[in-house]
């Protein structure tokens, strides 16, 4: 029984710990092997790719699922709330995540769930395709309409935002470097899905 407990409680904590190796889309899903069933569920279903989804988490939470923006202050102490209501792994806003929920009918998910975040990533690029008609696999585009809403991404808001052009770089940058290594161990992933159904 106290055993039993004990190995729960280090499923749960590895669970929700960032992977060791962020950089390397393969030790991250040989390291979280459920993270890659829960990714290929996510491409299935919204034909989003794995490593443009998994660039934009990272960028958005550095892989931490109680990920939130940080606290402001009034006359540098006195706290006045987050600057805005993104909170877990996909940096999700409470408003869109509702809508999530609404169209998918998939009423218990959390923001702090990765299951449920890649699931989300995937929806919001599958409807920035609808909306933006932003391809699925450019990274950059889908990044700048992810941070911006699908209306301010219209309007070209991120134009005048050069740090955020850059970001959006980045996020491009890292879908690039996460499909060459994907490449390389996609097959080895694809077997070793039996046992990562175990754990």
């Amino acid at each position: 029984m106290l055993l039993g407990a004990v190995l729960m409680i280090g499923l749960t904590a590895c669970s929700t710990t960032p992977p060791r190796k962020p950089d390397n889309l393969c030790s991250i899903f040989r390291e979280k092997n459920h993270w890659y069933d829960a990714a290929v569920a996510s491409n299935e279903k919204w034909g989003a790719p794995i490593h443009v989804m998994m660039a934009m988490m990272y960028q958005e939470s550095s892989f931490r699922h109680d990920a939130e923006p940080p606290m402001q202050y009034f006359f540098g102490f006195i706290p006045i709330g987050r600057a805005s209501s993104a909170y877990g792994y996909a940096q999700a806003k409470t408003l869109t995540w509702k809508d999530y929920i609404k169209e998918t009918g998939h009423s218990g998910a959390d923001r702090d769930d990765f299951d449920d975040a890649i699931d989300f990533m995937g929806w919001f690029i599958y409807k920035t395709q609808r909306l933006n008609h932003v391809s699925k696999w450019n990274a950059y585009d889908q990044y700048l309409s992810y941070h911006e809403g699908w209306g301010g991404y219209r309007r070209g808001h991120y134009r005048s935002k050069k740090w955020l052009i850059r970001v959006a770089n980045k996020v491009k940058d890292r879908s690039l470097r996460y499909a060459s290594q994907y490449k390389s161990c996609k097959k080895e992933l694809e077997s070793s899905g039996f046992w990562s159904g175990l754990f």
